[in-house]
């Protein structure tokens, strides 16, 4: 919990360094919502670990060239991914027509620009986190491309391939039998992309048990 808080602080306050005068630095420093506070120690920071290239309250034009705040922007290498945290009182039961127009033609406006778009009903990040995280990961391999660097042998590629693939934790053993080679040899090859910073360690100390993708 504590590293989650320092990291949390860490990165809003990275954001907020990065703003001058402006509407979303205003946005920024009157704190996150309950809701979007809740997604990201709920359901991002487990399946991920980092906040890498995830932006908070990111400003996006409007059809009348004014600007809309996405809850989270996901942008790797350019890409355009938009989070929404969708509660149950404002966006669905005390939803209005007019409301209710008005958020369809937000959808199109993201579309329309080419944003990947997804909404997170605020009860599933309570009731169902670990749907919600594998939901995250999914949406997160959209964006990460199938190339691998041109340096890595043809084991070390296909390891990256089908981390990609998994985008969860996975242990040596569980390469050794998709590459249909020894543990020792899976875990030297594993060795060597988290010395390349490919990969990293996500459970284990003295003796590693899982890897996970860097996203």
């Amino acid at each position: 919990m504590r590293r989650f808080e320092q990291t949390y602080e860490d990165w809003i306050q990275a954001n907020i360094s990065k703003e001058e005068k402006s509407r979303r630095r205003e946005r920024l420093e009157k704190g996150l919502g309950h809701g979007s506070v809740e997604f990201l120690r709920s359901v991002w920071y487990p399946a991920v670990g980092n906040f890498n290239h995830l932006y908070p309250e990111w400003e996006v034009r409007d059809f009348n060239n004014g600007y809309r705040y996405l809850d989270f922007a996901y942008m790797p290498g350019g890409a355009k991914g938009g989070i929404e945290i969708q509660g149950y009182g404002p966006h669905a039961r005390d939803l209005d027509v007019r409301r209710f127009k008005d958020l369809c033609n937000r959808h199109c406006l993201l579309a329309l620009d080419g944003w990947v778009f997804l909404p997170l009903a605020f009860p599933s990040i309570q009731d169902e986190p670990k749907l919600c995280q594998q939901l995250i990961l999914t949406f997160i391999g959209k964006f990460v491309s199938t190339d691998v660097p041109s340096q890595l042998t043809w084991l070390e590629a296909e390891t990256m391939r089908l981390a990609r693939r998994l985008l969860r934790p996975f242990a040596p053993l569980e390469l050794a039998r998709h590459l249909r080679i020894s543990d020792r040899h899976a875990r030297r090859i594993l060795h060597a992309l988290v010395d390349m910073q490919l990969l990293y360690v996500a459970s284990g100390r003295e003796r590693i048990r899982t890897y996970k993708l860097k996203v």
